[in-house]
């Protein structure tokens, strides 16, 4: 399998997972499968499916990456190896309109004459200042049609912008990288790891129809940077390809 470095950067991103309630969270950096959806997306490769139902599926014959994750670094004059960009998790409120399950707020509901009469403060983690080594393992002609998207050169239609996990959070770059700086990995943790610093569960392969089958694995970034990755930061997303 061929290899692909891309170097993302976005002012604001958000990843969260299928979650309900007054406080959203999101991850500290691209699940695997918000990184499979992009470069699908960069390829010009439709993700969903033709059939007609109230939940748009995922098609099943997509082909399958191994992708790896890191934050590039640097390293000061008295070899400290710090994050090139500083990235922080922050949260923000907002108000959520909605119709809720069950007879709350039912005495409001003839007042907004149809509008969604329950309004209640909500808190959405977003994260500041976005910077990230993707990693792709896969077929040539596959990440071949990556680089063309990126300058421009797929002759054919995409569906919508890619985005930073929020539609409302644009790219500011994805630049393909020919030198790997130093990188944070994140690694998969193993049963016998013990606890790490800043690990965080990332999903790997979404399924639309039953989330119960949506994969996630526990991940964390490593102390120690180096310019490849190791055996622990490749993902097959969405699964391991069966030979």
């Amino acid at each position: 399998m061929d290899r692909l470095w891309l170097r993302i950067r976005a002012p604001f991103a958000a990843f969260r997972g299928f979650q309900a309630g007054v406080y959203r969270a999101t991850a500290p950096i691209m699940p695997p499968s918000a990184a499979f959806g992009l470069v699908l997306n960069l390829a010009g490769i439709e993700m969903r499916d033709r059939i007609n139902g109230v939940t748009t599926l995922i098609r099943s014959d997509l082909p399958c990456l191994n992708l790896a994750i890191g934050i590039p670094c640097r390293k000061l004059p008295n070899n400290e190896v710090v994050p090139e960009t500083d990235s922080e998790v922050c949260t923000l409120y907002q108000q959520l309109h909605s119709y809720p399950v069950g007879a709350s707020g039912k005495e409001l509901k003839q007042r907004t004459h149809g509008a969604k009469f329950w309004i209640t403060p909500v808190r959405r983690e977003l994260l500041v200042g976005l910077d990230m080594i993707l990693g792709i393992q896969g077929d040539s002609g596959l990440l071949e049609r990556v680089k063309q998207g990126l300058q421009g050169q797929l002759d054919e239609s995409r569906y919508g912008l890619p985005f930073a996990g929020d539609n409302n959070f644009l790219f500011d770059q994805i630049d393909i990288v020919d030198e790997l700086p130093l990188t944070r990995w994140y690694v998969q943790m193993q049963p016998d790891d013990p606890p790490m610093r800043g690990s965080y569960r990332l999903t790997v392969g979404i399924n639309r129809s039953d989330n119960s089958r949506t994969t996630s694995f526990l991940y964390a970034p490593l102390d120690e940077a180096s310019s490849e990755p190791p055996q622990y930061a490749w993902t097959w997303t969405p699964n391991e390809p069966i030979s």
